[in-house]
């Protein structure tokens, strides 16, 4: 998955279509992530319940499938698509392949 935890991404399809939010977390293998302020649900909790302090209605987000975010690019606060970008580094006489993360927009490093 391109998309990493902290990264600023753009809801494009469903009910939140357009909000901007943080990633809270990711779920390469259900697809899935988790995005501050976007697909908030409301949770009855009983009180009485261990963690659950004293009940009532909790609002929390639910995870959204990764095809509908996209990665909000740096520098035109636009959503993009990422490109991996290869660089063989020499240290210590070794050559190292390190990979970096593009904006396709505007060719800045994520």
């Amino acid at each position: 998955m391109k998309i990493k935890k902290n990264d600023l991404v753009q809801v494009i399809s469903g009910k939140d279509k357009g909000l901007q939010g943080k990633v809270i977390s990711v779920d390469p293998e259900r697809q899935r992530v988790l995005v501050e302020g976007v697909n908030r649900i409301t949770k009855h909790v009983k009180a009485g319940q261990p963690g659950g302090g004293a009940g009532g209605i909790e609002v929390t987000e639910a995870p959204i499938h990764v095809s509908n975010v996209m990665v909000v690019d740096p520098e035109s606060k636009k959503p993009t698509r990422i490109r991996i970008r290869e660089e063989q580094v020499e240290r210590d006489g070794r050559t190292k392949t390190v990979r970096t993360r593009v904006s396709v927009r505007s060719g800045k490093d994520l």
